[in-house]
Order: structure tokens, then C-alpha cells, then sequence
């Protein structure tokens, strides 16, 4: 039986976290709401790409900001966790509603040590996440996609501008897309 036995990141890793966890409660969580561009760069200093003008709220909860892409205009609401064992990407003009999870770890059940799992999540351009979805490891959610409220999206949601619900989450309706409006 190959069971691997330890710690599932290196030193450097845990020692950058311990670092960016006491800069986060230092810098980044008491900040004024509108200090965006201030969490901008505490970001960017600790490796994560940041689109300008986004906005990162002070009480969203990044585990590693070096596995962290914000968009150009995106929104990361108060009380969002980022859960970024590895990669998370939000495209531009996405917005990430208070209470959302997006977790790119889990563990694989059938290992005697609960192995450590981890896949990247990928959120499209002008995509909504309501308020209080879990978005599980390896997802990828389609530009123009709206997952509503409470939503648990356990795979990709591959079509582009539609509105996903549920749990899991599942096609409920087309998005009219902002050049068919007019």
C-alpha cells in the first residue's frame, strides 16, 4: 500500500502562509472598505495578480494570494473565502458575492491518510456568483454565467451566459447577453 506520510507543502510554503496571514490581519482586514487599490498592492507584494480597478473586500478570507487571478473590474465580496491551494482565476467583471467558497482542496477518501487533493478553478469573464455558493476543486464556470444563491457547483458549467441553481447546480435559464439588449 503506497500511503504518503508528511506534510503536503514545503517549508517555504507554510512559512510563506505564516508571513501572509499576519500581514492579512495587520494590513488587509482592518482597512476601510474603499481601500481597494491599498489591498491591490498587499496582493500583488504576496504574488497575485490583480486586474485594476478590482475590488477586494477586507474581510474576503485568500489562503495563498500567490494562487490568486483577479480581472480588470472583478468583485470579491466580505466574506468571501479563497481557498487557493492552487490556482484561482476570476476573469474580468466577475463578481464573487458575499459568502461564496471557492475551494480548489479536498482529500481523497480512499487513502488511508486522507491524502491532500487539490485542482484550479476557473471563473469566466462577466460571471456572477451568488451569495453563498461552493464552488468544488476543478471547476470552470463558462463567461456570462450566473450561479444562483446557495448554489453547490460540483463540475464544470460549460455554457456560456446561462443561469445555473441548485444543488447541484443545473441549467435553469439563457442570460440575454448585453448586445442583444439594445
Amino acid at each position: 500500500m503506497n500511503s504518503r506520510v508528511g506534510p503536503s507543502f514545503s517549508l517555504s510554503d507554510r512559512l510563506a502562509r505564516v508571513v501572509w496571514t499576519v500581514v492579512y490581519y495587520l494590513l488587509f482586514v482592518p482597512t476601510p472598505r474603499v481601500a481597494h487599490k491599498w489591498r491591490r498592492v498587499l496582493l500583488r507584494l504576496f504574488g497575485a495578480t490583480v486586474g485594476r480597478e478590482a475590488h477586494v473586500y477586507p474581510r474576503v478570507k485568500i489562503w495563498a494570494p500567490w494562487n490568486l487571478s483577479i480581472g480588470d473590474f472583478a468583485a470579491v465580496a466580505n466574506g468571501v473565502t479563497l481557498y487557493s491551494i492552487e490556482r484561482i482565476r476570476l476573469g474580468e467583471r466577475c463578481v464573487v458575492s458575499q459568502g461564496a467558497q471557492l475551494c480548489t482542496g479536498s482529500h481523497d477518501f480512499n487513502s488511508p491518510s486522507f491524502q491532500l487533493t487539490a485542482k484550479a478553478i476557473d471563473i469566466g469573464a462577466d460571471v456572477w456568483v451568488c451569495s453563498e455558493v461552493f464552488v468544488c476543486p476543478g471547476v470552470e464556470i463558462a463567461p456570462g454565467a450566473v450561479v444562483g444563491v446557495r448554489s453547490v457547483v460540483t463540475r464544470s458549467l460549460k455554457d456560456d451566459w446561462t443561469v445555473y441553481a441548485g444543488t447541484p447546480a443545473r441549467k435553469i435559464a439563457i442570460r440575454t447577453r448585453p448586445d442583444e439588449s439594445e
